[in-house]
């Protein structure tokens, strides 16, 4: 190889060092961002069922929202309601980090209220 080759290609490096890394600054970002969003959908899934349980037990209001709010994340918003014989519990939180993005995790759970177990049809 001559000489004045190597002179040629030795500014190619930096300039696709320059490209790339950004690129995979990107990329680890919305990697990590998007385990974030899973473990907080998780949160979800557990406050849910956790509030569901509670609420089928004829725990109170108060119990059944504060073991829901432990278990979910921060700022999520939970309801209660009865249907007939079945408790529902849902949990509707922001995804963490990017609170501007339009999109909200939800969950529901629901569990069959225990007063109505073994009762006559």
């Amino acid at each position: 190889m001559r000489r004045s080759d190597r002179c040629r290609d030795a500014g190619f490096v930096t300039a696709e060092s320059a490209v790339v890394l950004p690129v995979l600054v990107l990329f680890t970002m919305a990697l990590v961002w998007g385990l974030v969003v899973v473990a907080a959908q998780i949160r979800c899934v557990d406050a849910a069922r956790s509030g569901a349980r509670a609420a089928a037990r004829q725990d109170p209001p108060e119990a059944v929202l504060r073991v829901a709010r432990e278990a979910a994340p921060s700022g999520a918003r939970i309801t209660v309601t009865r249907e007939g014989e079945q408790v529902r519990v849902t949990v509707v939180a922001r995804p963490p980090l990017l609170h501007g993005l339009p999109v909200e995790l939800r969950e529901e759970a629901v569990a069959l209220a225990e007063e109505s177990l073994g009762a006559p049809s």
